[in-house]
């Protein structure tokens, strides 16, 4: 798999809604910009407990899914350009179905390896102005992905993305994200196995453990 950096965006927290604050509405980054462990260079969260570190260092998006979503929400701004689902990186290829949890993908000069799917919240509704994205994503598993940082390195809009090691077992993002987040798609004995994937980040091998147990 070869592709290339379709968006690169860089965000901090900014007034979101009430007294609550987001950094979902990022911004193009311009040039090379460093990713260390625990994200690129500039790049912040408004709530530590539930986004960023180690497993969610990178978000990626793929920029595949975005005719579907110009197709729902017709002449929508945000959909105006890439990173309206607040991710660092956009990139084609990424389909869900194809990408397992531990495949590691060289992206510039930085290594990234695939720790989990991204759990849809209210957040990306709101940001959005529609009381529907995330029950979309949840039921078509547009989820979009984050990555952990392998190799640090600087990373730029247009760098080339290889596939560099696939991951010798058959849990796609789209697997995972179907058991543990879709209604109706459980199953107690492959929960079990999952809740013992290395690769898989630790709180969503805590909720695996704990819906087997169910």
């Amino acid at each position: 798999m070869r592709t290339t950096v379709a968006g690169l965006f860089i965000g901090k927290p900014k007034p979101f809604r009430g007294d609550s604050a987001s950094a979902i509405a990022r911004d193009p980054a311009e040039g090379a910009v460093q990713l260390g462990w625990n994200g690129f260079d500039g790049d912040q969260v408004a709530d530590p407990v539930h986004h960023g570190g180690w497993d969610k260092a990178v978000h990626l998006y793929n920029a595949d899914h975005y005719p579907f979503w110009r197709k729902k929400l017709p002449q929508h701004d945000r959909l105006e350009r890439f990173g309206a689902f607040g991710e660092n990186i956009t990139a084609p290829g990424f389909d869900e179905e194809a990408v397992r949890i531990g495949d590691r993908f060289r992206v510039g000069e930085a290594l990234l390896e695939v720790s989990h799917g991204r759990q849809p919240c209210w957040k990306l509704d709101h940001h959005f102005g529609r009381p529907d994205i995330m029950a979309t994503i949840i039921k078509t598993g547009r989820c979009g992905l984050y990555l952990r940082v392998i190799e640090k390195g600087l990373v730029a809009k247009g760098d080339e993305i290889l596939r560099e090691e696939t991951a010798h077992h058959d849990w796609t993002v789209a697997r995972v994200f179907a058991a543990l987040i879709q209604p109706g798609k459980r199953d107690s004995g492959a929960l079990k196995d999952l809740s013992q994937l290395p690769t898989l980040a630790e709180d969503w091998r805590q909720r695996a453990q704990g819906l087997s147990e169910l």
